[in-house]
């Protein structure tokens, strides 16, 4: 069966904003996504890597976590507090959602969607099972790094020197299960032949391992 795809509206305050739910059928468990400053739901990385996930048995949420006139203030993009709280918000709604609501749920960060993830992992009353970083910055997740405990899993490129170091620190940070994938030869974006196509492998094989599902990619 092909996988059914709804689509949803979260909202935060007057907010709305919209999002994309695949599902497979009988998922075991669903991933929400952050996107990157500079992108949207609509991200070919991201939807590239969600295909690999429900491909193992698992539901994605992709959705924007700003409105446009709000992503064309720089302010905004790199407000991970703001971001977190759009994330909370999708967590929120997709608590409520038919057949999804009582699935495990992971996040799937990318550069400071990669922070807001960990930001909103880390409040008190988060149920998140696993997350991942594409690339991220969990730098900008602050003092909160220290209080995350879903597994978290954290890929980046090998000549994505600057973004490496700072996910070296971050990950030293970590007090729950983690692990770092260099991607060798791979840039900031992941644009390299078979760079993505190994961050769909081992997102997919954390987001299995720690939320149920099919095989691997």
């Amino acid at each position: 069966m092909r996988p059914e795809i709804r689509e949803v509206e979260i909202a935060v305050g007057e907010v709305r904003l919209p999002g994309d739910l695949t599902l497979p059928p009988k998922p075991a468990g669903a991933v929400i996504f952050a996107h990157g400053s500079g992108s949207s739901r609509l991200s070919p990385r991201n939807r590239s890597v969600a295909g690999t996930i429900v491909g193992a048995g698992l539901a994605t949420l992709l959705f924007d976590l700003l409105t446009a006139p709000e992503a064309a203030d720089r302010g905004n993009v790199f407000n991970v507090g703001l971001l977190a709280e759009r994330l909370i918000a999708a967590t929120h709604r997709l608590r409520h959602e038919p057949e999804v609501g009582v699935l495990p749920i992971g996040y799937f960060g990318a550069s400071t969607g990669a922070a807001a993830a960990l930001w909103a992992a880390a409040e008190p009353d988060s149920r998140v099972r696993a997350i991942v970083s594409r690339g991220g910055r969990p730098d900008l997740a602050g003092d909160r790094l220290e209080r995350v405990t879903a597994p978290t899993l954290l890929i980046v490129g090998g000549e994505d020197h600057t973004v490496l170091e700072l996910n070296r620190a971050a990950q030293a940070r970590l007090r729950g299960e983690n692990d770092l994938i260099v991607v060798p030869g791979a840039g900031h974006l992941f644009e390299e032949p078979g760079a993505l196509e190994e961050v769909s492998h081992w997102a997919t094989g954390w987001f299995v391992k720690y939320l149920g599902g099919g095989e691997a990619a």
